[in-house]
């Protein structure tokens, strides 16, 4: 038996810290272990930014989803590596601006995926679903999604926070042309990503310890590099960003943070 296709509580691996649940923790969430607190809190100690990190990252995917769900008219959604379910979730957003849209998830970490199916629900008017599946294996995905998504009419394909763990540039920059050339004409590319520019230098010791200590790895990637994942695409203003400054409210100054952000609509 693989780890794939092991139950999900046996591939739950509690003694080494995971993205996922160290993630919730800044978040100020619960569904975590010792571990992954311990080595959230020693990231914090050496990049205190991060936890201001995560809540503009959340933040900007509401932002980007009510946007989508609203102005863009777009009724399908597609969040991959979506992470443990929190307040103010993909459906939810896009359910609230439009009640009929229809939303999958996709992550391949057994938490998330336990605590998905006990707390996802969908508006009766729209669909929402969870599979279990690596961003690395677009194809699956992508034969997986139907028919809660129809591939024939526009979808937002949102990665926030994942290609990072992606290592090799050549294969992240492959997932997202696979996913992409997947959509018609209209659909949109959600992306953030760390980096190491926006005043994130002091972040790359803290990777390191990530890195030796928690999983999976990660990297940053910087402007350019994030940019070349949205080649053929049109972006939505205001453009690659810290995603803590797209479309912010009006009169709002918010910070800016170590995590570019973009929206862009497949012409």
């Amino acid at each position: 038996m693989t780890e794939a296709t092991a139950p999900l509580d046996d591939r739950i691996r509690s003694g080494i810290a995971h993205n996922a649940r160290v993630w919730n923790h800044w978040l100020g969430g619960t569904n975590n272990y010792p571990v992954d607190r311990a080595v959230g809190d020693r990231v914090t100690a050496m990049y205190p930014s991060i936890g201001e990190v995560a809540r503009a990252d959340r933040a900007f995917l509401g932002r980007a989803v009510r946007y989508l769900a609203g102005d863009a008219m777009i009724g399908q959604f597609l969040d991959i590596g979506s992470g443990l379910p929190t307040a103010d979730n993909t459906h939810e957003v896009a359910q609230h601006t439009a009640p009929d849209s229809r939303v999958v998830y996709v992550d391949n970490d057994p938490i998330v995926l336990t605590h998905a199916r006990a707390l996802l629900t969908s508006s009766p008017e729209g669909a929402t679903r969870y599979i279990d599946a690596d961003a690395r294996h677009p194809e699956q995905i992508l034969r997986a999604v139907e028919p809660t998504l129809d591939l024939t009419k526009p979808v937002a394909v949102i990665l926030l926070g994942i290609l990072n763990f992606v290592l090799d540039t050549d294969e992240a920059q492959a997932i997202v042309r696979t996913l992409m050339d997947a959509m018609p004409s209209g659909s949109h590319l959600v992306l953030t990503h760390p980096t190491l520019e926006l005043g994130g230098e002091g972040n790359e010791a803290a990777m390191r310890f990530w890195n030796e200590n928690a999983t999976p790895p990660i990297t940053a990637r910087s402007r350019a590099e994030f940019a070349a994942f949205l080649t053929g695409l049109d972006l939505v203003d205001p453009g690659i960003v810290s995603c803590a400054r797209w479309r912010t409210d009006p009169g709002t100054t918010a910070p800016v943070v170590a995590q570019f952000g973009a929206v862009a609509r497949k012409p």
